[in-house]
């Protein structure tokens, strides 16, 4: 599968159109709509877009209130209306949360078992819906990835975890810069990380010999950095504004991934303090990312020197390879904390007792269960990674 991208100012006027095009080749009869809380109602866009598809003659049904943290309860309720009410084709409108929820749906919609069973690794999907988005942040990267995350409460746990299939790209991707306007900064800045998470995830590999996505990441990097101080200074640049969207999708489409053995422990470290603590997956990655950094760094300090140099312009010290590689990784911070992002557990209200718990939680021991490819991490590593991000000081640091 892949997604065909409709881009530009103003494009979330023309859904219907959109949809009315690829109707027969797609199949569309009846849509599930999948959406958010609040801003999608009061903005207007719903009902702008429900005015479209009434226009395009397009019936349809609704999921609502999909909150950040996307929960199994949401996608139950989504599929169980799907084969009520005999839907086809799903439109998620809103960021990666509604669009992972949507995704999820078109996976349970057309099975006839649990659907988490493909998070748990017990099956793997064989089809699905087709699934469009019209995105509302940029961020996640979930209108044109394979990937999708949800949690579900199972006993007195919470298990949240991801499921990975070509059958999750979603068909349709419709961004429109102009719906990040009156997003907050927090939001914004949230989305940043990332997307730059995303990146990062891809660049700190083992794999030799790929210069041409090393240049992609560092430039797509360097990139989100501008254009995010842009949209600091002022949140109505649409070149700004633009600029992140497009990363956003680029930096999880896996163009940036092509060739090169890729990591995901720091999103997997991070998927349990999201889980536990219920903060914003970009806040969660903030913190986790630099000390992820801070523990492996060792194990290719070349590579950290490439990226303290390509991405924030920092010399190499061919005396001090270390230094000019713990150079990087404090400027990586000193963005974040220029965003207004957490840096340390005190700074997302995380405790340094509930590291037993994270640990457990996300399933590593000390001989066969392990994360990462960069750098494999047992148990111990695992709690020594989340040791330095709650005891991360960033006035020791001097930020």
């Amino acid at each position: 599968l892949s997604t065909k991208y409709y881009f530009g100012q103003n494009e979330h006027k023309n859904v219907g159109k959109i949809l009315a095009e690829h109707k027969e080749k797609l199949g569309i009869q009846k849509i599930l709509l999948v959406y958010g809380q609040g801003s999608v109602k009061r903005s207007g866009l719903l009902d702008d877009i429900k005015g479209q598809l009434s226009e395009y003659n397009f019936s349809y049904v609704e999921v609502s209130d999909i909150q950040p943290n996307p929960t199994a309860t949401k996608v139950y309720e989504g599929i169980k209306l799907c084969k009520a009410e005999g839907v086809d084709f799903i439109l998620a409108i809103g960021g990666g949360s509604v669009i992972d929820t949507a995704k999820a749906i078109s996976l349970g919609a057309v099975d006839e078992g649990d659907f988490f069973d493909f998070f748990l690794k017990k099956r793997k999907p064989c089809k699905s819906l087709k699934v469009a988005s019209v995105l509302t942040i940029a961020a996640a990267g979930s209108e044109s990835s394979p990937s999708c995350v949800i949690q579900k409460q199972v006993g007195d746990k919470v298990i949240k975890t991801g499921c990975t299939t070509e059958l999750n790209k979603p068909v349709i991707a419709i961004l429109d810069p102009t719906l990040t306007y009156t997003l907050s900064n927090y939001q914004t800045a949230c989305g940043v990380v990332d997307m730059m998470a995303h990146i990062m995830e891809r660049y700190f590999t083992n794999s030799e010999g790929c210069d041409i996505t090393d240049r992609m990441c560092e430039s797509l990097l360097k990139s989100i950095i501008q254009n995010a101080r842009l949209v600091f200074e002022d949140p109505f640049n649409y070149d700004a504004r633009a600029n992140l969207m497009w990363a956003g999708a680029l930096a999880h489409n896996n163009i940036c991934g092509v060739g090169r053995e890729q990591d995901w422990a720091s999103h997997h470290l991070e998927h349990q303090l999201s889980a536990l603590y219920d903060i914003a997956h970009g806040a969660g990655l903030s913190v986790i990312f630099p000390a992820w950094m801070d523990y492996v760094y060792n194990h290719d300090v070349k590579r950290f020197c490439q990226f303290a140099n390509r991405v924030f312009d920092i010399n190499i010290n061919l005396d001090d390879l270390d230094k000019t590689a713990q150079l990087g990784i404090r400027a990586l911070r000193e963005f974040f904390k220029f965003i207004e992002m957490p840096l340390s557990f005190k700074d997302i209200n995380a405790s340094k007792n509930d590291i037993p718990k994270l640990v457990e939680m996300l399933g590593v021991d000390e001989l066969e269960k392990s994360e990462g490819h960069f750098v494999q991490l047992y148990r111990q590593d695992c709690e020594k990674i989340y040791l330095i991000a709650a005891e991360y000081d960033c006035k020791k640091d001097n930020l």
